[in-house]
């Protein structure tokens, strides 16, 4: 008859949202397993037992990030036209990247920045998730395109290219200290440049 192991003694979502915190304020490699298990409030084995190792709980953490704080990003992709999906993705970054309830800037931009070779797992699992929504991004923006929501001769790929790379400039740019109001001047600026 097989035995049941121990209950868990802890919750795991909010032990999941307090390794998210770490990793956004220190990124990956700057958070050590002694700051996460005391911040989540469980010592390692039990780190190990419900997340697996410090790679598996931040991909974990990133997904949490995806579908909290980060999730205007997948439903701007859902308004009615391109220059509504670009307005909402850059004010929303304006927004939540200084929303003073978590840490500043961006988690899938700032967690890797500084990684050395021994993170190099975790930096392309950030550029493999930056890519495919620029994917996406620039599907949405072909679809415009073919509704003759956008001009004709758009390249969308480099369009959402250059959408991402400004969101990705406002991360760094709230991280070292930029105000709500600045970053959203800089999307106010970067929609002057729409194509109509």
């Amino acid at each position: 008859m097989l035995q049941k192991g121990r209950p868990r003694e802890f919750d795991t979502d909010q032990a999941l949202d307090r390794a998210l915190e770490i990793f956004w304020r220190k990124g990956y490699e700057g958070a050590s397993l002694a700051e996460l298990t005391e911040a989540m409030g469980i010592n390692r084995p039990s780190l190990y037992a419900a997340f697996g190792n410090k790679e598996a709980l931040f991909r974990r953490a990133l997904d949490r990030y995806a579908d909290g704080p980060a999730a205007y990003t997948r439903a701007a992709l859902n308004a009615p036209t391109a220059r509504k999906v670009a307005e909402r993705l850059l004010s929303g970054a304006a927004d939540a990247l200084t929303d003073p309830c978590h840490p500043p800037g961006c988690l899938g931009v700032m967690g890797a920045l500084t990684c050395g070779e021994a993170a190099d797992s975790i930096r392309e699992e950030l550029c493999t998730r930056r890519a495919s929504f620029e994917r996406e991004l620039s599907q949405r923006l072909e679809r415009a395109k073919a509704e003759a929501d956008l001009p004709a001769d758009t390249d969308c790929a480099d369009l959402a290219r250059l959408v991402m790379t400004i969101t990705q400039g406002m991360s760094v740019q709230a991280a070292g200290g930029a105000t709500r109001n600045e970053l959203r001047k800089v999307a106010d600026m970067a929609l002057k440049a729409w194509p109509v």
